[in-house]
């Protein structure tokens, strides 16, 4: 009980500020409705503006406003199909279909899609229009995704590369996760562990192309609120998001020779997990060193610990190659170089220098 009342603070006081923002999106969306409009019963106000904030965190501009005409045109549509046919079952359906039809169509995520069903399914459900058309719904909704577009642009003005610098550390953090399950795996020769790491390891894209949205989110960020000193270190991380992207295929790769050997039944020699576990760690330091520089804090101690462990990675898989080892050993040998490598890279080291002192902890020379 207590590391859990411990944890739950830890949670609050991490996202104290997120709790502020979307309760007075609400009550400003509401106040608005309900005071300066003077709309009756100004439920869709507050509802809207909590989708559009909660969906629009670390989205570009555009995104944002069609998120916006996204929960505004579910309650229209909903608020016409009620009054032209009248609350029922066929109403249901069509406002159903309509809503989540359109919402996919235009690529939303399956949560927004969720949040305005639910916010039209209301309307049709249990705040039917009584016969007279009146787009109060509509409006509130309208109401409520301008509170909550002007609230994201304020959140964003106030710290523009938070959104950035969470990302890169959550993209990091999940390939290092990745790594780990796969030396677990590994160590237990658990074919059904590695085959779970290898479905995780298909999903790691996602994590470069939200990296590569959130770099475009922040860019208009900056240029909007003119802050263009920025920009230079976002030019860095498009840099090194190259690197990521191919650290994340090698990272694949990996685990599906970790596939390969499981299903042998073939005992991990310590130095394979050893290696894997020097290059998790360089994946962390080398997340904490982006994220770091982004803040203007002290980036180089972390890309030094990041060189560090993914040479050590390298130097302990050299070892095995001298062993005769299993061609599935040996092809993650060949990952684990590969993927240090592109963490060198990513730490801002040229390609001549990087590929010298890899192929000097393999053992192999270059002359």
């Amino acid at each position: 009980m207590r590391t859990w009342v411990r944890d739950a603070a830890a949670r609050l006081r991490g996202e104290a500020m997120t709790v502020v923002e979307l309760t007075a999106a609400a009550v400003v969306a509401w106040i608005v409705a309900a005071v300066v409009i003077r709309h009756p019963d100004p439920f869709f106000a507050p509802t809207a503006a909590l989708v559009v904030l909660g969906e629009s965190r670390g989205r570009r501009l555009r995104q944002t406003v069609e998120i916006l005409l996204a929960v505004a045109a579910a309650v229209l549509v909903a608020e016409l199909l009620v009054y032209a046919l009248g609350p029922g079952t066929g109403t249901v359906l069509l406002v159903l279909l309509l809503t989540t039809t359109t919402l996919v169509a235009i690529g939303a995520r399956r949560a927004l899609v969720v949040q305005a069903t639910v916010s039209a399914m209301y309307l049709v459900v249990v705040s039917a229009p009584n016969g007279t058309l009146m787009p109060f719904r509509f409006v509130d909704a309208l109401i409520g995704g301008v509170v909550a577009l002007a609230a994201s642009q304020l959140m964003a003005a106030r710290d523009p590369l938070a959104p950035l610098v969470a990302q890169a550390r959550r993209s990091y953090t999940d390939l290092a996760d990745l790594l780990d399950r796969v030396n677990a795996a590994l160590r237990g020769c658990d074919e059904d562990a590695a085959r779970a790491a290898l479905d995780r390891a298909r999903q790691v894209d996602d994590c470069v192309a939200e990296m590569q949205a959130a770099v475009l989110a922040t860019g208009e960020t900056l240029r909007l609120g003119l802050r263009r000193r920025h920009l230079g270190k976002l030019a860095e991380v498009e840099a090194t998001l190259r690197q990521l992207d191919y650290a994340a295929r090698n990272i694949r790769v990996l685990a599906r020779a970790g596939v390969t050997l499981t299903r042998r039944h073939t005992a991990t020699p310590p130095e394979l997990a050893a290696a894997i576990g020097a290059l998790t760690s360089a994946v962390r330091s080398a997340g904490e060193a982006m994220a770091h520089d982004l803040t203007g804090a002290d980036a180089d101690r972390h890309a030094q610990r990041a060189d560090a462990a993914a040479l050590e990675a390298v130097r302990l898989a050299a070892g095995l190659l001298r062993t005769d080892p299993p061609l599935p050993v040996t092809m993650i040998v060949g990952q684990i170089r590969a993927t240090a490598i592109d963490l060198l890279r990513g730490v801002g080291h040229d390609d001549v220098t990087v590929l010298d002192r890899v192929d000097e902890a393999l053992g192999l020379s270059r002359a």
